[in-house]
């Protein structure tokens, strides 16, 4: 087995949380050489972008883009986790290549399956931290509440879990990093 990976910090929040922007400050602070970012969403996105001829670019990013598609994706994915539920954490380590690399960030967890998998897979080196934002600073970010999507497991499937090492209070609306509160649970 690899050495790597040493850590692997797997981040989740709701949608409009920040995790994102905590990513990309956390990036910011660290060897990017020695960093694999495993986003779970990149295979679904990366089919999605292939059989559609969508942008895969921008499926990947914050912009509104990606909402047209969000809640065929989640339904698609969801048929495919069923017959698999570790499908797109194998797939997305691989188009990652996170095992060339020491650290890896985990931005988009989202599921307690997603969870077990790393536990199981990678003892003694996950870290779990998890980025919350009152449903107020959402809204001004940009968010408003989708039955089907904000309502579904892929929203609210870590909501009940509570063993993580970190908790991130994000309360700023602009994601200033001096308005978070990193709480060592």
């Amino acid at each position: 087995m690899s050495a790597n990976p040493e850590v692997v910090v797997f981040f989740s929040g709701k949608r409009k949380s920040g995790k994102d922007y905590v990513i990309e400050k956390l990036l910011k602070r660290l060897d990017e050489k020695q960093v694999a970012i495993v986003r779970l969403s990149a295979p679904i996105k990366l089919h999605w972008a292939r059989t559609k001829g969508l942008s895969f670019e921008q499926l990947l990013d914050n912009t509104p883009y990606k909402e047209n598609f969000r809640l065929e994706m989640i339904e698609w994915s969801e048929h495919q986790r069923f017959q698999n539920p570790s499908v797109f954490c194998d797939a997305a380590i691989e188009l990652s290549e996170a095992f060339k690399k020491p650290i890896w960030l985990v931005p988009d967890g989202r599921r307690k399956t997603d969870l077990e998998y790393f536990q199981n897979k990678f003892p003694g080196r996950l870290r779990c931290l998890r980025i919350t934002a009152s449903e107020e600073t959402r809204k001004a970010r940009g968010w408003s509440f989708t039955e089907g999507v904000d309502d579904a497991p892929s929203e609210c499937g870590l909501d009940a879990v509570l063993d993580h090492e970190w908790d991130l209070i994000n309360c700023d609306i602009n994601s200033s990093i001096s308005c978070n509160y990193w709480q060592n649970t």
